[in-house]
């Protein structure tokens, strides 16, 4: 006998659970994971759609109590359902529930109206119109003659300005429907998110010769029978994108679909605009800034065939094409692309996933990849290839490193360096526009010095300390802590402490020193209604301000021409953020900064203010060098254990009582400890997360490390089962995390 375990309603959160079917006989060949099924349900036994997430012999239940499905939706395997099927490899890989897979997978649930538009038309000929006309007039029924009389010049009216412009109500239309002398038509219509008619078309240029080379070499792999992932390393401004309209022309033209993946909201409006050009209103778009009513309708659009190509961040990794053939990641190395709750997937894994699923290829970019990635295309699992050119032969920008302590020596006090300062001056004379921004995301509380740029860091773990309010020093990745110090323990120096600067401040300087500069602020304040991003980047573009400041948002895949200068304000903020990754995550940042200087006709240039120029990162931001940082960073990681030399799994709790919270956190890490012994699991913590405590709610992590990933992944699912015995855990939240 087989049984079937059944999600019913993933949208309803009491329902948040499986249930157990008994599989009929006859249906017992063809049923499968993933299948949609039609099932009993509740005391009335009404039928209700469910979705297969697993298959079994043995029952949880009497099996006399365990009810029949009742049949198999479709034989057919759809769109749905290979979702359905990539949920459950998620739910394996990450350590989630089912449900909160299926509600990632399958994002719109909720119930959402369709939007529909209602037209007036004549049901007989104008002849009869206008004699019933004259007759309504001559009987005092003006209302129903004015319509009629429109009617007759306009044989079709929108329903909404009739009503608006005639004067036009219910009780005078009814009548004349009744009487069939009109018809009122519905029609559904989508909630489109960008207006295509008012984009350009655009041909697509010619590719340069090592853009070809590149657009050659992936063609040749996409000829294999099982073509591994392609990872595109160019510089920024070598053409990636053109590169990648290409193989996405190659692929529609074949009837096929493709999801292009983008880290950033903010880049949706140039991007958007550069797909609409070339492919017109075969794109749609998906971000978090949509209503629920568009994004319903552009996965129905998907869904029916009536794109081909969806743009969008992590979330449109998910759309529900039946044809996939292609994925593209772009700016690959993006920490967005990681989830943050439950299932903590990476898009890049599921996309791989997915394409493996349903024969479909990926293809990702980054002038700055991420270490995972290059890894593995060293290794050979993915295809490598390179663009070391700028588009047309143009130069990289001229960098310059500004040693701040050799500013504070100086007596300039100011956020903006001398070096800094003259450059902005010259734009500005020039009629050119500069970049300015800070790295506000990768602030921690880290503490340095200014003298003499000492960070303050764990002895065990080569992560900065965290500056908290109670006085303390600590480590999140370990628990290490030290009291706070009001002199610099290497120099002496009592100017110690936190960076504090904000894109606000910056602003402020801008408008005292540069009182005639036109200044434009993109941050989280100023980017927080619909349409903000759109209107603050096309009005940079238009040239109606001279100095963009904001944060990582403005320095990511953006292409601005009349830029000639970016500045790095403070680039400390992410070198010495609590996080292992924030040497690589400093170099990518600064070098993709650096990019978006000189991509037009004129050279540019690039400032980076530091403390710490001499570190390796910054030095190789600055010469554009990812083979010199990548081998100093796996270096490093290889000495401590760190992906992607080897495989973390984080196990992340969080609880309102903090005392249950540490003790089950013992707990767990012993258990843990103990399952890994034999394996040498390096188990460290349990420690305070890098945030402690968030709205009342305490946080805790347990961190274990290995080189055999299966190590880890046996121990995750051995822990899952740990927590469900334990009824202790249930006042708990539990997540997973792996990087490797």
């Amino acid at each position: 006998m087989m049984y079937a375990d059944i999600i019913v309603d993933i949208s309803h959160e009491k329902l948040d659970r499986s249930f157990q079917y008994r599989v009929p006989l006859e249906m017992e060949d063809e049923i499968q994971v993933g299948m949609v099924v039609t099932i009993p349900f509740g005391n009335g036994n009404h039928e209700r759609k469910g979705y297969v997430i697993g298959l079994s012999k043995e029952p949880e239940l009497d099996p006399s109590k365990i009810k029949p499905l009742k049949g198999i939706s479709s034989s057919q395997e759809t769109t749905e359902e290979k979702l359905i099927v990539l949920a459950a490899w998620m739910k394996e890989r990450y350590g989630s529930t089912m449900a909160q897979a299926l509600k990632t997978v399958l994002p719109v649930r909720e119930k959402v109206r369709s939007k529909e538009k209602r037209r007036i038309l004549l049901n007989i000929n104008e002849e009869e119109a206008i004699a019933l006309a004259e007759k309504l007039e001559k009987s005092r029924c003006k209302a129903r003659a004015r319509i009629l009389r429109a009617l007759c010049e306009k044989p079709e009216l929108d329903y909404t300005e009739a009503a608006k412009n005639l004067g036009m109500t219910s009780s005078v239309l009814n009548p004349l429907v009744e009487q069939g002398v009109i018809r009122i038509q519905q029609d559904e219509v989508y909630r489109i998110p960008v207006k295509g008619e008012a984009i350009p078309r655009e041909k697509l240029s010619e590719l340069t010769e090592p853009q070809k080379k590149v657009l050659d070499q992936i063609q040749e792999e996409w000829k294999r029978e099982s073509p591994r992932p392609v990872l595109i390393h160019g510089v920024t401004g070598s053409g990636k994108t053109q590169v990648y309209m290409k193989l996405i022309e190659q692929v529609v033209e074949q009837g096929r679909q493709v999801i292009v993946l983008i880290p950033e909201i903010s880049l949706t409006y140039q991007t958007v605009r550069r797909f609409y050009g070339w492919f017109g209103e075969k794109v749609s778009v998906l971000n978090s800034r949509l209503s629920l009513g568009e994004r319903y309708d552009q996965f129905r659009r998907a869904k029916q065939g009536e794109i081909q190509i969806m743009v969008g961040p992590r979330s449109a990794l998910f759309t529900p094409f039946s044809r996939l053939g292609l994925i593209i990641i772009d700016e690959e190395h993006e920490q967005t692309y990681k989830s943050e709750s439950s299932p903590r997937y990476h898009a890049r894994e599921v996309a791989v996933q997915r394409a493996v699923q349903e024969g479909a290829c990926v293809v990702m970019g980054s002038a700055t990849p991420s270490l995972e990635a290059y890894c593995r295309a060293e290794a050979g699992e993915y295809l490598l290839t390179k663009l070391t050119v700028r588009f047309e032969e143009r130069p990289l920008p001229e960098v310059s490193v500004v040693d701040l302590r050799g500013e504070l020596k100086a007596g300039n006090r100011s956020i903006l360096s001398r070096k800094l300062k003259d450059s902005i001056e010259k734009r500005l004379e020039r009629g050119e526009q500069s970049i300015l921004f800070l790295n506000r995301r990768g602030f921690a509380g880290f503490v340095s010095c200014r003298s003499c740029g000492e960070v303050l860091k764990c002895p065990h773990c080569d992560v900065s300390l965290t500056e908290h309010n109670n006085g303390k020093l600590i480590c999140h990745y370990c628990g290490y802590e030290r009291p706070a110090v009001a002199k610099c323990p290497s120099c002496g120096s009592p100017y110690i402490g936190g960076f504090k600067a904000g894109t606000q401040q910056i602003e402020q300087v801008l408008h005292k020193t540069f009182p005639k500069a036109q200044v434009l602020r993109m941050d989280y304040d100023t980017t927080r209604n619909k349409g903000s991003y759109e209107k603050i980047l096309s009005s940079f573009a238009a040239h109606e301000a001279d100095i963009l400041v904001g944060t990582q948002m403005i320095v990511k895949g953006h292409n601005f021409p009349d830029v000639t200068l970016v500045g790095a304000v403070a680039a400390d903020l992410s070198l010495y953020a609590s996080d292992y990754r924030c040497a690589e995550r400093t170099f990518q940042l600064l070098t993709q900064a650096v990019g978006r200087s000189g991509r037009g006709r004129k050279p540019g240039e690039a400032v980076i203010q530091t403390y710490h120029p001499e570190h390796y990162s910054i030095q190789a931001a600055a010469t554009q060098d990812y083979e010199a940082f990548y081998q100093a960073e796996m270096s490093y990681r290889i000495l401590m254990d760190y992906p992607p030399a080897a495989h973390m799994l984080s196990i992340l709790a969080a609880g309102e009582d903090e005392k249950l919270l540490s003790q089950g956190m013992e707990y767990l890490g012993k258990f843990v400890g103990t399952v890994g012994e034999k394996y040498k699991v390096h188990v460290i913590g349990p420690a305070s997360a890098s945030v402690g405590k968030i709205n009342d709610i305490y946080h805790k992590v347990i961190y274990l490390k290995h080189q055999d990933e299966k190590v880890l992944m046996d121990i995750k699912d051995k822990a899952e089962k740990y927590i469900e015995i334990n009824s202790g855990f249930r006042k708990l939240y539990i997540q997973f995390d792996y990087a490797g």
